[in-house]
């Protein structure tokens, strides 16, 4: 637990580590589409125990956009609870926020922390899309981050956000706010990640620099993120291969470079069928080789007996490493 500023002042709150986030998926029951708590639980936990550094609740693999805020706040405490009862107390949360006013997210924020979280996952605002310029949406960050009680870590996915894609001087000059403490690249612009890393003295496996974080977006590009200066990786690969994650960002932490290029090599092939599949490849990756899974909420499709079977013949490289650690 470390001391940071919130919009109330100094409180203690569990660290950012460097290293692997998952964005963690939310089950529902196959027939009534409720959530099904017990099952985001044991996929909580067993996340943790492969060795995440941290979860993201209600992020894009989450379906955050087709939960009701109160889902979404059952589903944080639901994987608060399954933390502490597993012993990871220290393992933090960051939870997708996101709302379409800066009120709105305000208060999102402050219902985040009594939930559980520590930190907060925001994208820009982007419904009004032609009125959304570059002042506008730091404007709204700048609000948000006054007001919020939890550190914001910007959600940079211009495909969520009608292609609103901030660049290195926006998140640099967005970062001297002390309650913006972060970025996700999910724009997989490592050479934007680079630049805000070094302009931010970014933390990293070898210095705690700042104590910002740059988060490369995706798996398959975590040896990218460490050349670049990156703190972590925040990728929904790591909902089906947690551990070739972790190793992939251990051996190069360890300076053995050569073997986490090779590692990486087999991670970015493994992760790609799962991106190709989105949310319902990835449950469906799940139930194929842990046994719970299920559907996404609709309007997304259901995959047939076919596609399910396609998937996890593409990812079986990298899940025979996945079950070698």
């Amino acid at each position: 637990m470390t001391a940071s500023n919130g919009a109330n002042g100094t409180s203690t709150r569990r660290t950012l580590p460097c290293g692997i986030y998952a964005p963690t998926m939310t089950f529902f029951d196959p027939d009534t589409e409720e959530l099904d708590i017990p099952v985001i639980k044991k996929h909580a936990e067993r996340l943790v125990k492969a060795g995440l550094a941290g979860l993201v609740t209600m992020g894009s693999n989450g379906e955050a956009a087709h939960c009701t805020r109160e889902e979404k706040m059952a589903v944080t405490r639901a994987t608060r609870e399954a933390l502490d009862a597993a012993g990871f107390t220290s393992t933090p949360i960051i939870v997708g926020a996101t709302e379409g006013s800066v009120k709105g997210t305000i208060e999102a924020c402050k219902e985040s922390e009594k939930a559980g979280g520590d930190y907060v996952l925001l994208l820009p605002p982007s419904y009004f899309r032609a009125h959304m310029d570059e002042e506008a949406v730091e404007a709204y960050f700048n609000a948000v981050a006054d007001a919020s009680p939890l550190p914001i870590i910007i959600y940079n996915y211009p495909g969520a956000v009608a292609g609103i894609d901030l660049d290195s001087d926006v998140l640099i000059r967005l970062a001297q706010h002390p309650n913006i403490v972060g970025t996700k690249f999910t724009c997989g612009n490592t050479g934007k990640l680079t630049r805000v890393a070094l302009g931010t003295n970014a933390k990293t496996d070898s210095s705690e620099g700042s104590g910002y974080m740059a988060f490369g977006g995706m798996c398959d590009f975590t040896v990218q993120t460490q050349v670049s200066g990156g703190s972590g990786i925040i990728a929904g690969g790591a909902n089906v291969m947690p551990k070739v994650c972790v190793k992939v960002w251990k051996l190069y932490a360890e300076g053995k470079i050569q073997e986490a290029i090779a590692l990486q090599k087999v991670l970015s092939k493994g992760d790609w069928p799962l991106t190709k599949a989105a949310i319902a490849g990835t449950k469906q990756a799940i139930q194929s080789y842990y046994g719970y899974g299920g559907h996404p909420r609709r309007p997304l499709k259901r995959l047939d007996k076919a596609r399910v079977s396609a998937i996890a013949d593409a990812i079986a490289e990298v899940m025979e490493v996945e079950k070698s650690l």
